[in-house]
Formats: C-alpha cells, sequence, structure tokens
C-alpha cells in the first residue's frame, strides 16, 4: 500500500504578509531611488520647461504696462521684422559659417589629440598633459578675451613684437574667422578630447598586436583600426553639434571680438544680434522671436542629420 504524503498547509496569512514586507521594500528601494532624481527634475521643471510660456512673446508687441498675457497679439510680425532686415543674411551667413569652421576643425583637433596622447606609453605624463589642456574650458571668456588681447594688442601685443607687425587686428574683420577658431580650438580641445580617448583605452589589444604583425605602419592602425571603431562616437557627437548650427556661442563673439564695430562684417552673430536688440533697441518680442527661430532650426537640423546618418548606417543614428 502506497502512503500519500499530504502536503503541508499553506499559512495563507503569513504568506500574503511577507508578500506585502517584500513589495514594500522594493517600494522604499524605488522611492529612495526617485528622491536623488526630485531635485534635478525640479530643476529641469524650474528652469526649462515653465519659462517655455515665455515663448509667446514672440508673437506679441510686449511691453512691460500690459505684461505678457495683455500685449497685444501681432503674430508672425516679429519674424518678419526679422528675416526683413538688412543684416539678416549677414548674422546667417556668419552665424552658420563660423560654427561649420567650429566643428570641423574642432572634430580633428580632438581626435588628433586623444590619437596622440593614446600613443604616448607614460599614462602619468597623459594624464599630466590631460590636466593642462582641459584648464582652458574653465576659463570664462572675459578671460580668454584679455588672454587674446595680450596677444593682437596693436601697440604692445606679443603676435606683433615677436614678428615685428604693426598691425591693428582689431580693425581687420577678414583675420577673425581664423583667431577665432584658434581660439575655440584651443578653449575645448582638451575636454573635447576625452571621450575619444577613453573609447580608444577601450579597443581591444589583439587588433592592434595583429596589424603589427602584418606589418601596419601607425597611420594604417589610425585609419582601419581606430577611426572605424570611433566612427559611431564620431557623428553621434557631430548631430549634436549640427543641432547648434544656428546657434553661437556668446561670450566668444561679445568678449574676445571686444564688440567692435569694425568687426561685424565677419563677427557679427544672431546671438550677438539679438543682445543689441534687447539692450539697445529694447525690442524684447523680436529677441524672443530670434531665440524661438534658433531653436526650432536646432531641433530640426538635429532630425535632419540623424536621419541621413541612420540612412548611411541603422547604428550611427542618436535616436
Amino acid at each position: 500500500m502506497i502512503l500519500l504524503q499530504k502536503k503541508p498547509k499553506r499559512d495563507l496569512h503569513t504568506g500574503y504578509i511577507k508578500q506585502r514586507r517584500r513589495l514594500s521594500g522594493k517600494t522604499i528601494s524605488a522611492l529612495q531611488l526617485y528622491s536623488l532624481c526630485a531635485i534635478p527634475v525640479l530643476l529641469v521643471l524650474l528652469f526649462n520647461y515653465i519659462p517655455m510660456f515665455g515663448i509667446v512673446i514672440a508673437f506679441k508687441n510686449y511691453n512691460y504696462t500690459d505684461g505678457i498675457l495683455g500685449s497685444k497679439w501681432v503674430g508672425f510680425d516679429n519674424f518678419r521684422f526679422f528675416f526683413e532686415t538688412d543684416v539678416f543674411w549677414r548674422i546667417a551667413r556668419n552665424t552658420v559659417g563660423m560654427n561649420v569652421l567650429f566643428i570641423f576643425s574642432g572634430l580633428i583637433a580632438k581626435l588628433a589629440f586623444a590619437i596622440m596622447l593614446f600613443e604616448i606609453t607614460s599614462r602619468r605624463f597623459v594624464k599630466t598633459v590631460q590636466t593642462i589642456s582641459i584648464m582652458p574650458n574653465f576659463l570664462s571668456m572675459v578671460i580668454v578675451a584679455y588672454i587674446v588681447y595680450a596677444i593682437l594688442n596693436p601697440r604692445y601685443g606679443s603676435l606683433n613684437k615677436i614678428f615685428g607687425l604693426n598691425i591693428d587686428w582689431y580693425t581687420k574683420p577678414n583675420a577673425w574667422p581664423v583667431i577665432l577658431t584658434i581660439t575655440n580650438v584651443w578653449k575645448n580641445v582638451g575636454i573635447g578630447s576625452v571621450i575619444y580617448y577613453a573609447s580608444l583605452m577601450g579597443i581591444d589589444t589583439q587588433y592592434f598586436e595583429a596589424a603589427e604583425l602584418d606589418g601596419a605602419t601607425k597611420w594604417d592602425k589610425i585609419r582601419f583600426i581606430m577611426i572605424p571603431s570611433l566612427m559611431k562616437l564620431i557623428v553621434m557627437l557631430t548631430i549634436l553639434d549640427v543641432g547648434g548650427i544656428f546657434n553661437a556661442d556668446f561670450g566668444m563673439f561679445y568678449q574676445v571680438t571686444r564688440n567692435s564695430s569694425t568687426l561685424y562684417p565677419t563677427t557679427d552673430v544672431i546671438s550677438t544680434y539679438t543682445f543689441r536688440a534687447l539692450t539697445e533697441m529694447g525690442n524684447t518680442s523680436m529677441g524672443s522671436a530670434v531665440g524661438l527661430l534658433q531653436n526650432v532650426v536646432g531641433l530640426i537640423m538635429v532630425m535632419i542629420t540623424n536621419y541621413a546618418a541612420k540612412k548611411i548606417d541603422p547604428d550611427y543614428g542618436l535616436f
């Protein structure tokens, strides 16, 4: 006779309590994680989303007496006035042209600097060089402007002294695209090369060992191993840079050029023009319209660039 062993009775009440305790523990852990995000989320809401209500100023003839809601609605008149100004094509050309120079020169400089650091075997020396190269990124544009002025000063500048020149660089607008490009590279190459250097450090060393056995040169390793390994990262960062192609570093174009009106033909960009519209003309509505236009164009450029990148390779897309 086979004895059937009875299964022990399940204590439903005890199991229910244990399950509730387990769920409450998970809930507490989740709340702790969410609490860490509370302050950043509040800051984003406070400084990025709530002020978006001010976009309506771009479509109104704003005045301080009536306020945002009481000001007269003018539709797209502010945008039309901006497009019809005599300087629109000049500032649009300068903004896009200088940003294209910054993107390509910055990309080449950051890649070259990261590869140079990667080829150095002494990691202590690499850390020293990285620390020194990153320091300019933390300097304000006011300090950078004084450094540039010390170099380009017409009478006492080191550039004129060294080469025996007598040139007033602040009256030569054609020279400033080169000057600003060099300044931008010097300021951003250190911090921008960090991510490329970190990606290079993540490449499997077996690829380089196999390439050396096949007789590959330094250039061959850069061309066929390093650059392809970084290509996805390069495309993603370039897409983000293209998103800001209609924006400009106000500090650089205003402070470094010392807001010299003589240099406006090549250095006057949308940001500096908007600043003058707000401070000199007091046209708050047009300033808001230009700012909104910059962000909309930036979003469109990101979408187009991302679409083109995904057409080349689906893995190159940012989203």
